[in-house]
């Protein structure tokens, strides 16, 4: 098991997580379970990742962490602020996204214009995370990450990889000080966001995007699937200019057919520990009969999308 050893910063977000040093080496954003979304959140979260990994989709490995009583009395940051009250957090086995190298010398965005984004090398991964999201009933927008991947190109190790596994993320929390919010960076100027990475666009530098935050997955902390047009989608529709049918999504709906079978999704349950759902397996069980039947919904979900007034898929041919 994976202990806690030191709280680094509380991260933004409606989870309030917290970024922690942890005994395997590594540092993890933590979410805790008496967070103040949901405690299903932190289900969500390790199911979510889980299924979208065995999809191919740009993940962060995600671990059950234990966080110890005594490191949370001895850390006072180590709390869940609400409006008129304060709660330390939870002990006990929390929920942990690894944080993709030193946090000190680690660069992630949640903003690039739109001129970047072109050269993000694996954009198409937005259409196969729409195929998650849609499947999952994401009730969020989809939240993503960018990091800088200078070198790939001469053979370099890429700045912002650890451990041979790629892509980082912050799981739908962004790091206090480190980045702006996204919807804030998405509206213009505040905290350097834009002119930053527009000075980095000069030097030639390569982005790859990683999929974070979960926890919305089947409708959050409700555990049903209330569909609509425009969920899951990312809030630009310019990462989805390489559309062009339903062939665009093909990949991603045949590992999804064949990769996530009834046995898959049990074995996967096994690793969600029981004080997350309160013991109620049943309600596990729900969402996974759920998800096995959705299946064959996913297609209609997609051209839903493609329907509505936003009208996503600018490219679509078919």
């Amino acid at each position: 098991m994976i202990k806690a050893l030191e709280q680094i910063r509380r991260m933004r977000g409606g989870a309030q997580s917290h970024l922690m040093r942890c005994s395997d080496g590594h540092y993890y954003v933590v979410k805790f379970q008496n967070n103040p979304q949901h405690r299903r959140i932190l289900v969500n979260e390790l199911l979510g990742t889980r299924l979208a990994s065995r999809l191919g989709l740009p993940t962060a490995p995600v671990e059950v962490i234990e966080v110890g009583a005594a490191l949370i009395q001895l850390t006072p940051e180590l709390c869940i602020e609400l409006p008129r009250s304060r709660t330390p957090c939870a002990a006990g086995l929390q929920f942990g996204s690894r944080y993709p190298g030193d946090p000190r010398r680690m660069a992630l965005h949640d903003f690039l214009p739109d001129e970047k984004l072109r050269e993000v090398r694996n954009l198409h991964d937005f259409a196969g995370m729409l195929v998650f999201d849609k499947w999952v009933c994401n009730t969020n927008g989809r939240q993503t990450v960018f990091f800088e991947e200078a070198g790939r190109a001469n053979g370099e190790t890429p700045r912002g990889t650890a451990d041979g596994f790629g892509p980082g993320a912050l799981h739908g929390e962004v790091a206090r000080g480190t980045l702006p919010r996204g919807d804030a960076a998405r509206e213009g100027p505040r905290g350097g966001m834009r002119e930053e990475v527009q000075e980095e666009a000069g030097r030639g530098r390569a982005y790859r995007t990683v999929m974070i935050d979960q926890g919305f997955c089947f409708n959050a902390g409700e555990w049903n699937f209330p569909d609509a047009p425009l969920r899951g989608l990312y809030a630009r529709s310019r990462v989805y200019e390489g559309v062009t049918g339903m062939g665009s999504f093909a990949p991603w709906l045949e590992r999804l057919e064949k990769r996530i079978t009834e046995k898959v999704l049990a074995e996967l349950a096994e690793e969600i520990p029981p004080a997350w759902y309160e013991d109620d397996y049943d309600a596990v069980l729900g969402v996974l009969e759920q998800l096995h039947r959705r299946k064959r919904r996913v297609e209609e979900l997609i051209l839903s999308a493609k329907g509505s007034n936003r009208q996503p898929f600018a490219s679509w041919k078919e």
